[in-house]
C-alpha cells in the first residue's frame, strides 16, 4: 500500500481522522464513561501523535518507543481534558504529548562516560580526599598539581561523573507555583507554543478538500497570484478568491478558540 508506515504494529496510513463534531460527541461519551467511545477517540487521535513525533525523528530513538510514549501522553490528555473549558482538544493535548516524549527521551538517553575519564575521576576524588585529610582546601589547582595533570582535566573529570540535571528539575516552588530550569531558558523560534500552533495548523489543513489545499499551497507556499492560480487550477480568479477565503476561514475556526 502506497504511503504505508507501520509503527507498533499500527498501519498509520489507514488511521481514521475524526471530524470536529464527531470528536466533540465522542469526548462527551468518554467523559460519561463509554469505554468504546474512549477507544475510538484514542485511535482517532493517533494521527495527532504522529504529527508530534516527527519532531523527534532525529533523536535516534526507536520510533515504536517514541510513538508509545506519545500515546501515553495522548491518553493522559484524554483523561484530564475538560470539554467545558472552551479549548480544542488538540491544543490541550499537544503539549502533554510532547512532555511525555521528552520525559521518555530523557530517561533512556543516559550519559555514557569512557573508562579513561572514569579512572581520572576516581584519581581526582582520591587525591581530593588526601588533601582534605591534611586539613587543606582541595582546590582544583592543588589536585591538578598533585596529580601532575592540567586543571582542565580535573574539572572535566568531575563534571563527567556529576549527576545530570534535568530541565524539569524545580528551582523554585512556592504555593503551588513551580519554576523549572527549562522555564529560564529562551528559544524564540523552537518553542512548544510555536510547535503547537504548527501541529494545529497541519490538522486544520488536513480537513480541507484537495482543491482548497492546492490553492493555499500555490498562494502561500509558492507565492503565486490568484490569476496565476486560476490558470493552473482551471477555474476563474473569482472562484480562486472565494475558495481561498473559505479555506482561511475554516482554518481559523479550527485553530482559534
Amino acid at each position: 500500500m502506497k504511503g504505508k508506515v507501520v509503527i507498533c504494529g499500527v498501519n498509520t496510513s489507514v488511521l481514521p481522522l475524526l471530524g470536529e463534531k464527531e470528536s466533540e460527541e465522542l469526548m462527551r461519551a468518554v467523559k460519561a464513561g463509554d469505554a468504546a467511545a474512549r477507544e475510538r477517540f484514542i485511535i482517532g487521535n493517533m494521527r495527532l501523535v504522529l504529527s508530534v513525533i516527527k519532531r523527534f525523528w532525529a533523536k535516534k530513538a526507536n520510533s515504536d518507543d517514541v510513538f508509545q510514549a506519545g500515546c501515553i501522553g495522548l491518553i493522559k490528555s484524554i483523561d484530564n481534558f475538560d470539554p467545558d473549558i472552551g479549548v480544542k482538544f488538540s491544543t490541550y493535548a499537544v503539549p502533554m504529548i510532547i512532555g511525555e516524549i521528552k520525559r521518555f527521551l530523557r530517561d533512556v538517553n543516559s550519559l555514557r562516560i569512557s573508562r579513561s575519564i572514569r579512572d581520572t575521576a576516581y584519581q581526582v576524588l582520591k587525591t581530593r580526599g588526601e588533601i582534605e585529610r591534611e586539613d587543606e582546601e582541595a582546590t582544583l589547582e592543588k589536585i591538578a598539581d598533585r596529580m601532575h595533570v592540567a586543571v582542565s582535566d580535573v574539572s572535566y573529570a568531575l563534571d563527567a561523573i556529576s549527576d545530570p540535571v534535568s530541565l524539569y528539575d524545580p528551582v523554585f516552588n512556592k504555593a503551588g507555583d513551580t519554576l523549572m530550569i527549562m522555564d529560564q531558558l529562551g528559544d524564540e523560534k523552537n518553542t512548544d507554543e510555536n510547535w503547537t500552533e504548527h501541529v494545529a495548523l497541519e490538522t486544520a489543513m488536513s480537513r480541507l478538500d484537495e482543491r482548497e489545499k492546492r490553492i493555499l499551497q500555490l498562494r502561500y507556499y509558492e507565492g503565486k497570484t490568484q490569476t496565476e492560480i486560476s490558470e493552473e487550477v482551471g477555474i476563474s480568479q473569482a472562484q480562486v478568491s472565494r475558495l481561498e477565503k473559505n479555506a482561511l476561514k475554516s482554518i481559523k475556526s479550527k485553530i482559534c478558540y
